[in-house]
């Protein structure tokens, strides 16, 4: 087949390598000039996905990949588009369908009868059928469902792994009508491959979930899920902490038996998905309180672990502190709602004078994210934000003169820590 993928991101670019990789031609289409000519290189354009670079490099020199930034010319020699195009939460909780909009509308330019139109793209319930098949049909003259098919089929792979996800998890579709679902399940059945799994009610493939708005739902309601999750393992962890316990060893407990899956505490949720997905559930359904909650209780936890930082360092004003970890999560070079903002923000409120290193990280990007970088200053106090690996081998030694140390990931060794008081979120001190 030949195949365009719009938006060459973080999850764009390996589906397009996967596609490549089963012997099919695609053209990445990306308004990024840079990357596409990194792209066209046959370099990745950002580090951290496992074996990207190599794959990347066989597809471009096999010819069986380019990039453009003509999105409109990419759609009409195309038999299949899927676009990744992302899409971002107002602070308000709105939607801001912008860049999603602009790319639709290129893709409708170029759109010819015949072609398999897919949006993996996380959307509130209702989007494709409502927003995106009117656009489509606008900008083409065609008609949705009748000469084109219109499915969306949500992403459901991390950063770092992405291709073992593409093969671990089922991949759902759901059409705006049978025959594009049935169009995607055919497309999506020759791009991707699955893994043999037992743990599934039904066998790994591709999933039919009979509508659009089915499986937008599925992707909101598992990342909600999460989060919700995440939020009460958070409220537990606060409660232990007054009550002298380890939370930890509690979750153990509870995890042993089948119908109990509760999530760990940490200081933040950040990343692309789980802070921001229950927010586009919210936008359609208000009148979730529990999901609310939970947003609510996480989007707290940077504060309340300087709180906790400063119950034992007592007054924090002029106190230097070192946030460890600019990342949303250990391993991965991606601050998208990192909890790195919040501790700082809370840290300055306080009055102290917060610096941020992270071995991702040169001093010129943390500077370029409005956080000042760590250059060897006397710092009293630390905060681990990530739980980078590295962490785990600092101690007292590496920072004279601290006097506490907040381990929002309880990734530190406490052999290492002995003269300095090591807070753990959910553990006694």
């Amino acid at each position: 087949m030949r195949i365009c993928v719009v938006a060459l991101g973080k999850i764009g670019l390996p589906l397009a390598v996967q596609f490549a990789s089963k012997g099919h031609e695609v053209t990445g289409a990306d308004v990024d000039e840079r990357v596409v000519a990194l792209v066209n290189d046959g370099a990745e354009p950002f580090p951290g996905e496992h074996d990207l670079d190599v794959r990347l490099k066989e597809a471009v020199a096999q010819g069986r990949l380019s990039a453009t930034t003509d999105t409109a010319a990419a759609v009409a020699g195309a038999e299949a588009v899927v676009l990744v195009v992302p899409l971002y939460v107002c602070a308000d909780g709105t939607p801001d369908f912008g860049w999603m909009d602009a790319a639709t509308r290129e893709v409708a330019r170029g759109l010819r009868s015949g072609t398999l139109v897919s949006y993996e793209t996380t959307l509130p319930v209702g989007t494709t059928r409502s927003r995106w098949a009117p656009m489509l049909e606008e900008g083409s003259g065609l008609r949705a469902g009748r000469d084109f098919s219109l499915v969306f089929s949500p992403e459901r792979v991390l950063t770092g792994r992405v291709f073992a996800d593409l093969r671990r998890y089922p991949k759902l579709v759901g059409g705006l009508d049978e025959a594009s679902a049935r169009a995607g399940a055919v497309f999506y059945e020759q791009v991707l491959d699955f893994d043999v799994r037992d743990d599934l009610p039904r066998p790994n493939g591709v999933w039919d979930l009979g509508s659009a708005e089915a499986a937008e739902l599925a992707k909101l309601a598992e990342t909600t899920y999460r989060d919700v999750n995440i939020g009460l393992a958070n409220q537990f962890a606060r409660f232990a902490d007054r009550s002298g316990i380890d939370i930890r060893a509690v979750i153990e407990a509870c995890n042993s038996q089948p119908y109990s899956h509760i999530h760990q505490p940490g200081i933040a949720v950040g990343g692309h998905c789980i802070p921001v997905y229950p927010r586009m559930y919210l936008w359609n359904d208000p009148s979730a309180t529990v999901v609310a909650a939970a947003r609510e209780a996480n989007a707290a936890m940077p504060g309340y672990a300087v709180t906790r930082l400063a119950e034992a360092y007592g007054e924090l004003a002029g106190a230097e502190v070192l946030v460890l970890g600019a990342a949303y999560r250990g391993g991965v070079k991606e601050t998208a709602f990192s909890g790195v903002f919040g501790v700082v923000g809370a840290l300055r409120s306080a009055g102290a004078v917060p610096y941020v290193a992270d071995p991702l990280y040169t001093d010129a990007e943390l500077a370029g994210l409005g956080l000042t970088p760590h250059a060897g200053q006397q710092v009293t106090a630390l905060v681990v934000q990530a739980d980078h690996e590295e962490y785990a081998t600092l101690g007292a030694e590496d920072f004279p003169g601290v006097r506490v140390l907040v381990d929002g990931r309880r990734v530190t060794d406490p052999e290492r820590w002995g003269g300095v008081r090591r807070i753990v979120l959910g553990a006694p001190a």
